[in-house]
């Protein structure tokens, strides 16, 4: 049984969410393929679209003056946490790397890819502390557990939990990834100061430029 079958809300839920990766149902079709009520597959999928895993496509007029049907789809957005590919595929990625890239090769290839990142998310905040909060909000957006704490000629965001954990137990190099797109967001200087000393926890001091 896979994860979501068992931690999202349960194996009644589990089944609506494998039904509608099989393809959009209606709610009846639901119920039919399930054997329960209707109405519990009604409240179901009240949980699911509240949690945003599951959406109304469309409505689909039945055979004579009934009701429309409401169609109900897997939420796109959704599908990335129904996997659990992630964490070993970026693995092997990175082993991949590391055997065919020397070692400062790699970091460029890992700043490269924090500078992407951070392009991706535009700031109009003018302080750097509003800007430091920023990359916060957006570090903890992606799974960490961040504060942002003063320190002198700048702050400090210390995490309680690293979004590449898996990655960065292995390939400590992998946090360059993160502290380039810090910089990028808070647009100064950054430096990674991770603790791996149990499990991984993310750190990084920002100085005012």
């Amino acid at each position: 049984m896979r994860w979501w079958e068992q931690s999202i809300g349960g194996a009644a839920r589990g089944r609506i969410i494998g039904l509608l990766r099989r393809g959009r149902r209606t709610v009846d079709e639901m119920a039919a393929s399930s054997g329960v009520t209707d109405n519990a597959v009604r409240a179901q999928l009240q949980l699911l679209e509240g949690a945003g895993v599951v959406r109304a496509a469309f409505t689909r007029q039945g055979d004579g003056a009934g009701k429309p049907a409401t169609v109900y789809e897997i939420d796109p957005a959704a599908e990335p946490s129904l996997s659990a590919a992630y964490a070993p595929v970026l693995g092997a990625l990175l082993d991949t790397l590391a055997e065919r890239y020397s070692a400062e090769e790699l970091r460029e290839v890992f700043r490269a890819a924090g500078r992407r990142l951070g392009a991706t998310v535009p700031s109009k905040k003018r302080s750097l502390e509003a800007r430091v909060n920023a990359a916060a909000d957006v570090l903890t957006s992606l799974g960490a557990e961040m504060d942002v704490e003063p320190i002198a000629g700048g702050f400090r965001l210390q995490g309680y939990a690293c979004p590449l954990s898996a990655a960065v137990r292995q390939h400590p190099t992998a946090c360059q990834v993160v502290e380039q797109f810090v910089a990028d967001i808070v647009d100064a200087p950054t430096t990674e100061c991770c603790d791996r000393t149990d499990g991984a926890r993310c750190r990084f001091e920002i100085k005012a430029s």
